[in-house]
């Protein structure tokens, strides 16, 4: 590699760890540039949460709320492991100015959207940047930093997601009320056009010694339309469309079609954009199933941990997502102590055994609460879950940027953030399904016969497909006005049943938490195959 003329660096590549060398100064101020751009990706996902009960005010389409979020998350995921592959190719500072460039030609006319359809549309174009952003700047801490210091920079990484996580909500909250929600859009442009030239003048102009750069066109399509229609009917499922409908079966069988067609196309591909043969590497191996597993926990724990402080403790939808706040700085410490342990002792298969059961043990925590927990024992469990997850990313990263080729540095890293983003959706779907199972069959043997006497057998199905009673004043007066017309016993009968759905709910959660935590398991079983590389040892090139 060699430094960019314009930064007056003295940039070199520094041998076998294929790292470059920079002038200190110029190394802090391009970490400062990547950092930056972090920040930007990881704010985009965060702070449009609380702004779109404003904006589907303002555009309708109240049945497409997720969409916003999902056509990110979507377009984010195709762009993930073929920019990985092409940066290994090209470098990577071509593809970070091309990734703020979109994510900034996504934001504007996403604050300037008149419908919801177009809103959704142009988040697309943004989550197509932040993907680029997100995978470069991974992949960027092994191209600035040696092997030996690459655990404790990929700690400012999760830092940089933490803070996002922790003031994502409340500025999308502040800028909505007090400007507009465009201004959430429409600001990424005055802050995206210097952490831009910031990229451009510091970081270091690369040219990879790749032979062969054919680029695998088949590969990249058959990716794409397998990523897409898999992800879409994960989200569509049991939310837009049953499970068993047309819609899901149909993109689900697609997907599927083209993921076997891809596999097909890469096996003999001459440049693949997913080199099947680093699979067999085994921290690679091992990474996937984990980083695959932690998204699972992760999205989860999002997912259901909020629903249970409002269900089932009576938390207001406020504070409820508030106590997500402690997970999160546990993920930001967590991240930080794996990333200063990696590095004093050079080594990570401990640091990964330590961080998975930390993950399995908050799961196993957080499935075993119940109507009689209290606060301080739910965000206690909740921290342990997010101690563990912080200690995961830096240290699978670590363990493939050292373990694979530097020709193929590129492509490993984006992995991990695909597969954790896949394994969240993944996640999600499933145990979605669980909860509404589960609470449907305990609520079931719950309702006595006079309380379901008094209710319609539509009126009761509706409560079990969707116990909003419990989240909504308005609907739990409703209720206790419905049983109170059906007689004298009828305010006894209506606590009764809200009794249950309370008794119901904490139950399915806890039933589902005992699913995820279950699978999380299995990543304690899978770092057993790690094997113990020292970090200061990457492997060398082969072939």
């Amino acid at each position: 590699m060699n430094g960019d003329p314009d930064s007056g660096s003295t940039a070199d590549q520094s041998g076998a760890s294929g790292f470059v060398s920079l002038p200190r100064r110029q190394l802090l101020v391009t970490l400062t540039g990547v950092l930056l751009a972090m920040l930007l990706a990881a704010l985009s996902q965060t702070i449009v949460a609380t702004a779109m009960p404003r904006i589907i005010t303002d555009l309708g389409g109240f049945d497409r709320y997720t969409w916003a979020t999902t056509s990110y998350m979507v377009a984010s995921a195709v762009a993930i492991p073929i920019v990985g592959r092409l940066s290994d190719f090209y470098g990577r500072r071509i593809f970070f100015l091309l990734g703020i460039t979109i994510f900034m030609i996504g934001s504007v006319p996403a604050g300037l959207s008149q419908t919801m359809t177009q809103l959704i549309g142009f988040r697309a174009i943004q989550g197509l940047g932040g993907g680029i952003i997100m995978t470069t700047s991974l992949v960027a801490i092994a191209d600035l930093f040696p092997p030996q210091e690459r655990g404790r920079v990929q700690g400012l990484i999760s830092l940089v997601w933490g803070v996002a996580s922790v003031i994502g909500p409340t500025l999308g909250g502040f800028i909505t009320d007090n400007l507009s929600w465009t201004w959430i859009f429409l600001f990424n442009v005055p802050a995206g056009i210097p952490v831009l030239l910031l990229i451009a003048r510091t970081f270091p102009q690369s040219t990879p010694e790749v032979t062969q750069r054919n680029l695998d066109y088949p590969g990249m399509m058959t990716l794409i339309c397998a990523i897409i229609p898999i992800l879409v009917a994960l989200s569509w499922g049991g939310v837009q469309y049953e499970w068993s409908s047309p819609q899901t079966i149909g993109f689900l069988a697609f997907g599927l079609s083209m993921a076997a067609a891809f596999v097909f196309i890469e096996s003999r591909s001459d440049s693949p954009i997913m080199p099947l043969d680093v699979y067999r590497n085994r921290a690679m191996a091992v990474s996937v199933v984990v980083m695959f597993l932690s998204g699972l926990a992760l999205y989860g724990s999002i997912m259901f941990v909020p629903l249970f402080f409002q269900g089932v403790l009576g938390a207001s939808a406020t504070s409820s997502g508030s106590f997500l706040t402690p997970m999160m700085l546990a993920i930001v410490f967590g991240a930080i102590l794996s990333g200063l342990l990696i590095r004093r002792t050079g080594r990570y298969r401990i640091q990964a055994l330590f961080s998975t059961g930390l993950m399995t043990t908050g799961m196993l925590l957080l499935s075993a609460m119940d109507e009689r927990t209290n606060f301080a024992g739910a965000v206690g469990s909740i921290m342990v879950m997010g101690l563990g997850l912080g200690g995961t990313l830096p240290v699978f990263t670590v363990a493939v940027q050292n373990s694979v080729p530097n020709k193929f540095r590129g492509f490993a890293t984006s992995m991990l953030l695909f597969y954790r983003l896949v394994g969240g959706m993944m996640g999600l779907a499933v145990l979605g399904a669980v909860l509404t199972k589960r609470f449907s069959k305990r609520l079931e043997g719950m309702i006595s016969e006079n309380v379901r006497a008094s209710l319609s057998p539509d009126r009761l199905d509706a409560i079990e497909k969707n116990p909003r009673v419990l989240f909504d004043p308005s609907t739990t007066d409703t209720l206790r006005a419905e049983f109170t017309e059906a007689g004298a016993d009828g305010a006894r009968m209506a606590e009764t049943l809200l009794d249950a759905l309370n008794s119901a709910l904490a139950g399915a959660v806890g039933d589902t938490l005992t699913v995820g935590a279950v699978a999380v398991s299995l990543a304690v079983v899978a770092v057993m195959f790690l094997g113990t590389p020292d970090t200061s040892k990457p492997e060398p090139e082969r072939g």
